[in-house]
């Protein structure tokens, strides 16, 4: 009879040691202990990616944060310019010098932040991609050792 989990049974990271759940169960040409540890490694896996999606959410909406105050100082500055006085001509090329830039600004940053949320992208589907390849290794390699 095979022997349920109690609440110390439990690894590092808070699952049910599965190992000891089924540590009476045999089944012939069926290797648990085997099957158990790549099941690990993929949770591994999983929860190393999710780690980095959330860093690199964190780190866009961080810099998102930082562009803002940014903008919001470079607006205030404008409008402090805006409101000196002045010749009109004067104030009508300052603004249009300063709509370009904030443009090429706006542009700058929109590129900032997809090369950030593509990095997290990629890192994240390595981290699975990789993970895939050593399964189908794994999985390969078990089937011939019970296949001989």
């Amino acid at each position: 009879m095979a022997k349920t989990p109690t609440t110390t049974e439990t690894t590092t990271n808070g699952f049910h040691d599965v190992t000891k759940l089924f540590a009476d169960f045999r089944m012939p040409g069926l290797d648990v202990e085997t099957i158990v540890a790549i099941q690990r490694k993929n949770l591994e896996a999983l929860t190393q990616a999710n780690q980095l999606a959330v860093e690199g959410v964190r780190a866009v909406a961080q810099r998102q944060a930082e562009l803002v105050q940014q903008a919001m100082e470079q607006a205030s500055v404008m409008f402090r310019e805006f409101t000196q006085p002045g010749a009109a001509e004067d104030r009508v090329a300052k603004n249009v010098d300063v709509a370009r830039q904030a443009f090429e600004q706006g542009v700058a940053n929109a590129r900032e932040l997809t090369e950030l949320a593509t990095k997290a992208n990629t890192d994240v589907f390595s981290v699975i991609a990789r993970r895939v390849s050593e399964s189908f290794d794994e999985v390969r390699l078990y089937t011939k050792k019970h296949a001989a």
